[in-house]
């Protein structure tokens, strides 16, 4: 593949769209993003806050600590941390600088504003509406689709930004059904390490120093430090350890940003943090790793784009089947290897159900990491799943087009189940 193809410049730009920093786990964020430009648009801080959600916003939201809040949870926590300490202008970066004081004021703000939360169902999977209030004035802010896609800005009736919503369509972003695994391949071994640079190397930066502090810190159900001292230190283990100790400090308040993938800081860990740890233990050189690390995240990205960015389907599922090709390629493993692992691994634990961002993720990484790595043992070992086997089907792009459908309509009435498992209905 070329520099000046035009396929080229797309996968250079969907790895720079997709490998962004984010602080918190991302529906959170994208709640505290609305909120804290509401709160712009309305100019001072509202006495009433009012949000709907969709059920997969609902439900990645309720369970999880929102960073530098000393380890307040849920949805009105998340609007009320953007509304008092949010930077709008930082996007998914809303609420990484937040003084004690500001703490101290979203504890109160809690404890004084009428927030009320409404399941909202507009027909997207992905919907957030802020209206804060302040007396008779207000702003309403509506984020749809993607975490930074604000669709709508109104205030005191006049809307001052409104962009239609088209159904589940990503405006604004690169073309993601450009994606497919031979030119995924292709793209990888041809591209000029430079371009993804930037972009691959911060990603290892960040999503290595949350896993550290990981297995450091006392987070979650420290996974990561359970499998270590179950399994050893061998590179299977590590591999797994490193992407779910990365889990535990992030869903359970630790107050680092890690560089996601389609959406996800879960997803953005387990595609990165099992590949590096390959790599140091083969000894690979620099440029390979990068290599490596371009192919596991678009390979996640590619799976995703069917799924869509919020299902009923575990995101770390996708994640573990791209580290898997991702470590294929650096033990070296040429085209025939990556895609079977693929389809192996998917074949193993597709099925895994998403029921909201909280601390078991970091056990549903450290199975698909494990997927993973079998997925490219098997086929080592002239071992594999065939057309026919379940949902495996001939060939990795058929394969991957009916993991989207169960992902996306398969599991549908299964997301709408566990949302109201979640919500107590």
């Amino acid at each position: 593949m070329q520099r000046t193809d035009e396929k080229y410049q797309a996968y250079v730009q969907i790895l720079e769209e997709e490998l962004v920093p984010a602080m918190g786990c991302t529906e959170p964020i994208a709640l505290a993003y609305a909120a804290a430009k509401a709160r712009e648009v309305l100019g001072c801080i509202p006495d009433k806050v009012d949000i709907g959600a969709s059920g997969s916003i609902i439900k990645n939201v309720k369970s999880v600590i929102v960073p530098n809040t000393n380890h307040l949870k849920g949805i009105p926590a998340a609007a009320a941390a953007g509304i008092i300490a949010g930077k709008a202008e930082k996007e998914l970066e809303v609420i990484a600088e937040v003084s004690g004081e500001q703490i101290g004021q979203m504890v109160e703000f809690l404890d004084k504003t009428p927030i009320t939360v409404e399941h909202i169902d507009h027909g997207i999977t992905f919907d957030i509406i802020v209206t804060v209030s302040k007396g008779d004035a207000y702003a309403k802010v509506r984020i749809a689709n993607y975490h930074t896609n604000i669709v709508l800005v109104e205030k005191d009736g006049e809307e001052l930004l409104a962009i239609p919503v088209e159904g589940e369509s990503e405006e604004g972003l690169t073309d993601r059904s450009l994606l497919d695994m031979k030119s995924i391949w292709d793209f990888i071994n041809t591209v000029d390490v430079q371009d993804i640079y930037e972009t691959i190397h911060r990603q290892i930066e960040y999503n290595t120093a949350i896993a550290e502090e990981g297995l450091r810190g006392d987070y979650g159900a420290n996974i990561g430090k359970v499998l270590l001292d179950t399994y050893g230190q061998d590179v299977r283990s590590r591999a797994k350890a490193m992407a779910a100790a990365g889990s535990d400090a992030r869903m359970n308040g630790c107050e680092l940003p890690v560089i996601i993938n389609a959406g996800s800081g879960n997803q953005g860990m387990t595609c990165s943090l099992p590949v590096l740890e390959y790599a140091k233990e083969l000894k690979v050189d620099e440029e390979k790793t990068y290599r490596a690390l371009a192919l596991s995240n678009l390979v996640a990205i590619h799976q995703k784009t069917g799924i869509g960015r919020l299902s009923a389907y575990c995101g770390a599922v996708s994640a573990g089947a791209a580290a898997g090709a991702g470590i294929a390629y650096l033990c070296g493993g040429g085209y025939e290897e990556v895609i079977h692992t693929v389809v192996n691994a998917l074949a193993i634990v597709s099925g895994m159900v998403c029921d909201g961002a909280k601390a078991s993720c970091a056990a549903k990484i450290a199975a698909s990491v494990d997927a993973g790595i079998l997925g490219y043992n098997m086929f080592l070992r002239g071992q594999q799943f065939y057309a026919g086997d379940g949902i495996v089907t001939s060939g990795v792009e058929a394969t991957i087009t009916n993991i989207g459908r169960l992902g996306k309509d398969g599991m549908k009435e299964t997301n709408e189940e566990i949302i109201k498992m979640m919500i107590g209905e």
